[in-house]
């Protein structure tokens, strides 16, 4: 899609896009990634970057804006004074990498809903809002603690392995190459000192 701009001559301008997760499950207390990241026609400039995260909850409530700022450290972060993102948003992402995502901290049951990703980089600032929708749940589901059993069990059994063989290899040399008697070695040294 190109826009025509009247500005000594003809430019074309297309809409950045914005891509997020989809859905994302988080267990309650901890930290989550919001992931976001984005293409545009513009030239990346930091400075001129704007990031806004919007959240809609699940449930009875108004829609409430997270403004973050991807400038250069220190001024780099997300700003929210009160309400419930108070102290729980921190910025993750990399501008120059076209990475705009957000951590969560210690999510409460009262994250779960609907956040939005915009991103602005003029003259690019139109186009898709990226959304993501946040399950925060009680504890993790009986797939990931199955997918979790499965990888320490297979971690263990591999170093297991590793271990037997190492032995066996051990045992096999040892068969090859007898050690050298140490009996006869003592016999001739009691003769050179005698």
């Amino acid at each position: 899609m190109c826009s025509i701009v009247f500005s000594r001559g003809w430019r074309c301008v297309s809409g950045i896009r914005v891509f997020t997760a989809g859905d994302v499950k988080a267990v309650n207390g901890t930290d989550v990634r919001l992931k976001c990241t984005f293409q545009s026609s513009a030239a990346i400039r930091a400075s001129s970057v704007t990031v806004s995260w919007s959240f809609r909850p699940l449930g009875p409530g108004h829609e409430e804006t997270v403004r973050c700022v991807p400038f250069f450290p220190p001024q780099e972060g997300c700003y929210y004074d009160r309400g419930r993102f108070r102290k729980k948003v921190d910025w993750a992402g990399d501008i120059s990498g076209r990475d705009a995502s957000v951590v969560l901290r210690r999510v409460p049951f009262s994250f779960n809903g609907t956040f939005s990703c915009q991103v602005k980089n003029p003259p690019d600032v139109h186009g898709n809002v990226g959304v993501v929708r946040l399950q925060v749940v009680s504890t993790a589901s009986l797939s990931e603690i199955l997918i979790l059993c499965v990888a320490i069990g297979g971690v263990i059994l591999l170093i297991l392995l590793l271990v037997m063989i190492a032995a066996s290899l051990r045992r096999c040399h040892r068969r090859r190459n007898p050690e050298p008697n140490h009996t006869v070695f003592r016999h001739e040294h009691n003769l050179i000192s005698c």
